[in-house]
């Protein structure tokens, strides 16, 4: 619990450098990375003003960094954020660091090359894990395509959503308390740079966004809900904002920077999301009963949970992918990459290139697998759901998370939840 209050005009100038960074951004063509949910005045303010040069953003950086808050958990979350705030600034005004250098200034964790030995042994598992003849590629799209939702079923995807939502729902209330009266709805969008997204809109409010423009596959389909709603991004967004905002009064979680170390934790959890939920499997035994067997999809000999665990590694390859594009490497290389060791068609090449060719995407690319590697030894402790419900309710930080074990828990556990759940 944190005890030090925070001089509002600290948190004003806090939410207002976020914006003025966010805003240029997207005027000199980037992507904006900021999720802002403070006072609209503040908004208005800098939708309205002469925006100030990188230099003045960099310096009004500086001076929070030298006035944190007390509490040094709190002290250390924000200081993550405006950081990152700091180096996107400087990239703005023209000082262009080494892709590597640049994700630890946004991110604090490495930006280093991936030996592709750890992609070896993902290799390994996938093919174990895989059947039928052919190279690795082919089984693998084989599989892809044999749990593929039917062209024609596509407007089925909001029930599958809301039936996978139940039910990853159901499993995360028995770790953590979630709000008796949220609704997570399905929002088909076309033509998206990545398959699903899920944003908390407020309240009680959330959606999965899913692109139908790319194909489903209903094998899948837990692994998508769980790290995009439950226990992975819309639960994590309710549930910081009752314990952080509404509970504790920590404003500046209503000011979320992307390109920052709280995504990479964020992300981490998303992977870990179905693995979190559904032991051994538990998953491919839901998906066969409750979603497969209604499209006549056949078992195949395949094993869910060890795919999508080397899955999580070959994320690995995008971060791989983006130093090379950042190097000046040609993309006809860059996508012979993907395609050998991520494992992704050729005709899924132009989707990817552009985000790792984006300054902003080749940064937040490195926040899948390095989250996911960060949290795979934290997780794996007796005290795992204690440690979730952190992730789920608590301002953490990549750099400090070992020392984020939880001595008490004073967030509703187990007991407390199922008894919600009934």
């Amino acid at each position: 619990m944190y005890t030090q209050p925070v001089d509002p005009a600290w948190l004003e100038a806090y939410a207002k450098l976020a914006l003025r960074v966010n805003r240029a951004l997207s005027e000199a063509g980037h992507d904006a990375f900021l999720d802002y949910r403070g006072p609209d005045t503040w908004r208005t303010d800098v939708t309205e003003e002469e925006l100030p040069p990188p230099g003045r953003l960099i310096d009004d950086a500086e001076k929070l960094l030298a006035d944190l808050p007390a509490d040094p958990q709190r002290a250390t979350y924000l200081a993550g954020q405006i950081r990152a705030l700091r180096a996107m600034a400087r990239r703005l005004d023209g000082q262009v660091l080494p892709l590597n250098e640049f994700v630890r200034e946004c991110l604090d964790v490495s930006g280093e090359w991936l030996d592709e030995a750890v992609f070896e042994e993902a290799h390994a598992t996938l093919d174990a894990a895989l059947p039928g003849p052919g190279s690795l590629a082919e089984k693998f799209h084989r599989w892809q395509d044999h749990h593929r939702l039917p062209t024609d079923a596509q407007s089925r995807i909001p029930d599958l959503i809301a039936s996978a939502v139940a039910e990853t729902r159901r499993r995360t209330n028995r770790i953590v308390s979630l709000p008796e009266d949220e609704e997570v709805g399905c929002t088909l969008i076309d033509k998206a740079p990545y398959l699903a997204a899920g944003y908390h809109a407020g309240g009680s409010r959330s959606s999965i966004f899913i692109n139908t423009s790319l194909p489903f596959n209903l094998a899948d389909l837990l692994y998508v809900v769980a790290h995009e709603g439950h226990p992975g991004h819309i639960a994590e967004q309710v549930l910081k904002e009752r314990h952080l905002v509404q509970e504790r009064g920590l404003a500046e979680q209503n000011v979320r920077f992307m390109i920052s170390p709280h995504f990479v934790l964020s992300e981490g959890l998303g992977l870990h999301g179905q693995d979190i939920l559904f032991s051994g499997d538990e998953a491919q035994a839901w998906l066969r009963d409750t979603v497969l067997a209604e499209y006549d999809i056949p078992a195949d000999g395949s094993d869910f949970a060890a795919i999508h665990r080397a899955r999580n590694v070959l994320f690995g390859v995008w971060t791989n992918a983006a130093l090379l594009l950042a190097q000046g490497r040609p993309e006809a290389e860059v996508a012979s990459y993907l395609m050998r060791w991520a494992l992704i068609r050729e005709s899924e090449v132009d989707l990817v290139l552009p985000l790792l060719n984006a300054p902003v995407g080749a940064v937040y690319v490195f926040c899948y697998y390095q989250g996911w590697e960060l949290l795979r030894p934290w997780l794996d402790a007796p005290d795992r759901d204690a440690r979730v419900r952190r992730l789920l309710t608590e301002q953490l930080h990549p750099a400090t998370l070992n020392s984020a074990t939880p001595a008490s828990d004073s967030t509703e556990g187990p007991a407390s939840a199922e008894s919600a759940s009934s």
